[in-house]
């Protein structure tokens, strides 16, 4: 099989929406260690690997917003594309307490190399459809509801934003009615980091926007998965319209 580092769904859907879920899949590309990162199975299938579940999120919530989705093809430990080029967290070697083998001596070659198959041609087909005059990006990714020796997470789902961005307090209060826990803002990770996706495609050129995680105890499956499309697919219209866009 021919390998390609993202999908899109729905690329002439006419939502202004689109859906980005950049830690799509745990999948190691064959140019890679031979396809393995030297992790045993169950660290690969957990969220230091990707986003458990949002992925699936993201295609709901296109499917139900008519909006195309865009969402990555390697893992966050081959090279993690919603960091900037230049950030030094970008080819992991430790995560949770996990030493990533195969990124243990990855040199600068080996990064070029990752960075030119799997994160450029990701955020090269991102800015494409991106660039509309009217677009809302929407970026979708999970969290773990504990990390290894840190005290359990209270929230069900958090909305990421710098302090200027003026479309995601006003997805706060719409979704505080669909969840009991308290919506995080900038939690459980503080806004955005500069020449992340969001600042790269959305915030630099004004458009609006909001990073949204889930729980992924709450994504894992299918039902939990759907139910939570649908909360998005009504808050997000409604923020977007109480926001004045």
């Amino acid at each position: 099989m021919t390998y390609t580092p993202y999908f899109i769904h729905g690329a002439d859907r006419p939502a202004r929406w689109l859906i980005t879920c950049d830690h799509a899949t745990n999948v190691v590309p064959p140019f890679v260690n031979d396809g393995d990162l030297g992790l045993p199975r169950e660290d690969m299938e957990r969220h230091i690997a990707y986003d458990v579940g949002a992925y699936e999120v993201s295609k709901h919530l296109g499917e139900m917003l008519d909006a195309p989705v865009i969402a990555s093809n390697f893992s966050r430990l081959v090279i993690d594309p919603n960091r900037g080029d230049d950030d030094p967290t970008l080819l992991m070697k430790l995560y949770d307490g996990t030493i990533i083998p195969a990124n243990r001596h990855a040199d600068a070659a080996e990064r070029e190399r990752r960075l030119s198959e799997c994160y450029r041609p990701y955020h090269s087909e991102l800015s494409k459809l991106a660039d509309r005059e009217d677009v809302v990006i929407i970026s979708v990714h999970s969290f773990t509801p504990q990390l290894r020796g840190r005290p359990q997470r209270p929230w069900e789902i958090g909305i990421l934003f710098p302090k200027d961005e003026q479309f995601s307090p006003h997805v706060v209060e719409h979704l505080k009615p669909h969840t009991d826990a308290p919506v995080g803002v900038n939690e459980p990770y503080k806004g955005y980091l500069p020449g992340d996706a969001i600042d790269t495609h959305a915030s630099t050129h004004g458009r609006p926007n909001t990073l949204i995680e889930l729980r992924n105890d709450l994504i894992a499956e299918q039902a939990g998965q759907i139910a939570w499309a649908e909360k998005l697919a009504v808050a997000l219209p409604c923020a977007l319209s109480s926001a004045g866009f």
